[in-house]
């Protein structure tokens, strides 16, 4: 799980993982595309033209392109801050490694390789 945020009209909880977003962003289309073909079906049961008709479809393929297009979006802003947060969290450990490196003395820097060697690490 996530942080919840509120993600919609309705106010239904929804949460930032990536996988979480992209069900309850489902979900959400699910439901007003649902409301598209219960309007396409009375219209059309009402005797309707055939371009009504189209213009219901054109609508709903509309509906489905924004969500998808939304969706998207969201997911490279979470990836986007997961990278930077990487970025930044291995710049830190690499300058610690090289302070690490410089205070340990020759022994120390001997047997730790010969841990990470026989861990099947790679020396470092």
């Amino acid at each position: 799980g996530g942080e919840k945020t509120t993600m919609n009209s309705m106010n239904t909880p929804c949460y930032t993982v990536a996988m979480d977003l992209g069900v309850c962003q489902l979900r959400n289309f699910s439901i007003s595309f649902l409301f598209l073909l219960i309007s396409l079906f009375f219209c059309s049961s009402s005797g309707a033209s055939v371009v009504a008709i189209d213009n219901k479809i054109e609508q709903a393929m509309d509906l489905v392109k924004s969500h998808l297009m939304y969706a998207v979006r969201e997911e490279v802003e979470v990836l986007k801050e997961q990278i930077k947060e990487l970025i930044e969290r291995n710049s830190q450990l690499e300058q610690e490694n090289t302070l690490l490196k410089t205070l340990a003395s020759p022994e120390q820097m001997a047997q730790f390789q010969a841990q990470v060697q026989t861990a099947g690490g790679c020396a470092v």
